[in-house]
């Protein structure tokens, strides 16, 4: 028996018609029906009932049905059965992200997903810097979007991979029509300083910064959210600073009397890396995947 016996059986129980059946398989109706009967002749059983005008399946053809439709089946699987028994194992890696990044860097993660996802599946896994940088120095994470500067383990390597530009956020009211401010306009307000799930080594340096520069009060906002930040400047209390790019997701927390200008004196900008372990990546499970990054990141971009 030939698999093309069992591929002409389904062909013709399946349309129950010799000639549509030869026409389907590019083949004429005679040999066709020879075929049918060499095989009827080896298995020992008639599989059609037929005449000049019907043709059906006899008992023994529907018991061979499925049967034969189960073998073809599996033949025709072989080849991505094959593929997929050799193709290397997809390994799972979470990536550290932290609170509001640029959507900029979102199509690249996704780029690095798409890039490498013949062999790693990329997981995002948020947080706050600080504690994203901990996961990956452990191993939970096998690298990290990150606030720079980076404190902690010197087995580190970072690759920059975006500077945005920052600006402040001040009460609508006392500062309309106006396209940039001095940070000493500022001086009577308080500093209302970015929300605790995103506070790391960057804005804690500005804080001190401020101060030195003579922004001396502030307002302890303990767990507010950047909603409840903006609701301190709103009501004329403080001022803040953010990403003056429009597309930063974090300006949606804007509200309505509350405008943002960039400093006429005063240029800070919030820098952002992509952060791993060195032993991971040189000779150990990460090299292909930093290849990859390395790459799709590039020049870090600007905002």
């Amino acid at each position: 028996m030939e698999l093309l016996h069992l591929r002409y059986f389904v062909a013709v129980a399946q349309e129950l018609n010799f000639s549509t059946a030869a026409r389907r398989l590019h083949m004429a109706a005679s040999p066709l029906s020879r075929r049918i009967k060499d095989l009827e002749q080896e298995l020992g059983h008639r599989l059609f009932d037929r005449d000049t005008h019907h043709v059906k399946l006899t008992r023994a053809g529907s018991a061979l049905l499925p049967i034969a439709r189960g073998v073809l089946e599996q033949v025709d699987s072989i080849g991505w059965r094959l593929d997929e028994a050799v193709r290397p194992r997809r390994a799972t890696l979470l990536v550290g992200v932290p609170t509001g990044i640029h959507p900029d860097l979102r199509e690249r993660m996704d780029a690095l997903a798409e890039r490498a996802g013949d062999r790693f599946e990329i997981k995002r896994w948020p947080g706050r810097t600080e504690r994203l940088v901990d996961a990956v120095c452990d191993g939970r994470l096998a690298l990290t979007l990150a606030r720079l500067p980076v404190a902690g383990d010197p087995a580190l390597e970072q690759l920059p991979v975006m500077s945005e530009r920052l600006g402040a956020v001040v009460p609508g009211d006392l500062f309309a029509g106006r396209e940039s401010i001095a940070l000493a306009e500022l001086s009577e307000l308080a500093y209302a300083g970015s929300p605790s799930a995103v506070t790391n080594a960057y804005f804690r340096g500005l804080d001190r910064q401020l101060h030195e520069l003579g922004i001396r009060k502030r307002v302890e906002l303990g767990s507010a959210t950047f909603e409840g930040v903006a609701e301190i400047v709103a009501g004329g209390l403080a001022f803040s600073i953010s990403m003056l790019d429009e597309r930063s997701p974090i300006r949606n927390h804007l509200l309505g009397n509350v405008t943002l200008l960039p400093f006429s004196d005063f240029h800070p900008r919030l820098e952002t890396g992509l952060v791993w372990r060195r032993d991971r990546a040189r000779g150990g499970d990460l090299e292909e995947v930093v290849a990859i990054a390395r790459e799709v990141f590039g020049e870090p971009l600007a905002a």
